[in-house]
């Protein structure tokens, strides 16, 4: 049976502090990776799209803060400030397309679905990956298969009206626009859609809550209908809801490596054991030592035959040593990243376990009494609700005074 292809369309957000692995990462500026799938010798075929020449990522974002195409009014430092999409398909869908000239075809039609997102101004970078080998594939056709994707970063910015305030000299302009921002917010840029009936009414669940759509649901299916409108098919949307490459991601990667380790190892093997069987040197050694003659001159004398054999030893000898140590040299690479990734698995399921302990008496009690739970938390959280309150009402009462001070009047 023929593998389905999926699209695939996910965004992770990134601080200013944060988002120079990302970059690195990105525009290829490490000298080495941890993941050895990356083929340098490859890297100049991968294809940018945009690109922010000799500048950083934050060098630039710093430049459109200052001519004022956007702007970071009220983030804290910390804020979610960069979006980076990853567009993708799986890799046997291109590879059966034509590859590399295909994917180049099918990433600059979703850099321009990336573009009627964001904007073409708010992406800073657009890089089609072209040099990340794929073992798997590798391996089923012979020869290498690189995985193509595409990596965008770009500003999640929002069209944001300022209205005058109450303080303002002319009453009559209190509460109509003073000026409009492009305003950097990843939580505006990404809200939830309300789900309508059939009568275009908002639709509830069975506990009165408003049914809401998640935004990158919603990504997924505009990415699927823009690529599948602009003439590429042979594939469908990404399974809905699903969160089993998220939940198992570190225990498919322990597997597949697994996998590639004992295969390795098995080569490694079938070699040592076709060497010990087909040259069996150790039983050879009077023969090979009455193929040459020594002359008068000291010279050592062959016939012809004896020097092809040798010669072709030989080679079968240096090729068979290079293909040996690159195997044992891939097996010691591949043991190692298991090891790392089978610590990293155990931590997270120790801190799972901890967490679950520490929550067992709750669920406990809510599944037995769930009225009473409600009421106790209602109970001991009423004053910490109305203490935020508070603190919200002199925050604000502040914050008044303070432009108050600074002279926010017309």
């Amino acid at each position: 049976m023929e593998k389905t292809n999926f699209t695939v369309a996910r965004v992770v957000t990134h601080t200013r502090a944060g988002v120079g692995k990302c970059e690195r990462h990105n525009e290829r500026k490490n000298e080495n990776y941890g993941n050895m799938n990356v083929d340098l010798e490859r890297t100049p075929m991968n294809v940018h799209f945009k690109a922010c020449g000799e500048l950083t990522y934050n060098e630039t974002l710093d430049r459109l803060v200052a001519d004022g195409s956007v702007s970071l009014r009220g983030l804290k430092e910390n804020a979610k400030i960069y979006d980076e999409m990853i567009l993708d398909v799986n890799t046997d869908y291109f590879e059966r397309h034509g590859g590399y000239k295909f994917a180049k075809e099918f990433y600059e039609e979703a850099y321009r679905f990336a573009c009627k997102l964001y904007g073409d101004r708010n992406i800073l970078s657009a890089v089609m990956h072209a040099d990340e080998i794929n073992l798997a594939l590798t391996e089923k056709y012979g020869r290498p298969i690189y995985h193509y994707h595409l990596h965008i970063v770009a500003l999640p910015v929002v069209e944001k009206q300022v209205l005058w305030s109450k303080r303002c000299k002319d009453k009559a302009l209190v509460g109509t626009v003073k000026e409009t921002v492009q305003q950097v917010s990843h939580s505006k840029k990404w809200k939830s859609q309300r789900v309508v009936d059939k009568q275009g009414k908002p639709a509830f669940d069975d506990k009165g809550r408003p049914k809401l759509i998640p935004s990158y649901s919603i990504l997924q299916d505009e990415f699927c209908r823009h690529m599948q409108g602009a003439g590429f098919t042979d594939f469908i949307r990404g399974e809905r809801g699903s969160t089993a490459d998220n939940l198992s991601n570190l225990q498919y990667q322990i597997k597949k490596d697994t996998e590639r380790l004992e295969e390795i190892q098995e080569k490694i093997r079938a070699e040592e054991a076709e060497y010990a069987v087909v040259h069996p040197v150790h039983k050879t050694h009077a023969e090979i030592d009455e193929m040459g003659k020594k002359t008068l001159t000291g010279k050592i004398t062959v016939s012809q035959d004896d020097f092809d054999t040798l010669t072709q030893l030989a080679k079968e000898g240096v090729s068979g040593r290079g293909q040996l140590n690159r195997l044992k040299e891939e097996n010691s690479q591949l043991q190692a990243r298991i090891w790392s990734l089978q610590g990293s698995l155990n931590r997270l399921q120790g801190q799972f376990n901890e967490l679950a302990e520490r929550c067992r008496p709750y669920l406990e009690a809510v599944r037995f009494m769930p009225e009473k739970v409600k009421e106790l938390l209602d109970s001991v959280l009423a004053p910490l609700r109305k203490c935020q309150e508070e603190q919200g009402r002199s925050i604000m009462y502040v914050k008044g005074k303070s432009r108050e001070n600074r002279g926010d009047i017309r």
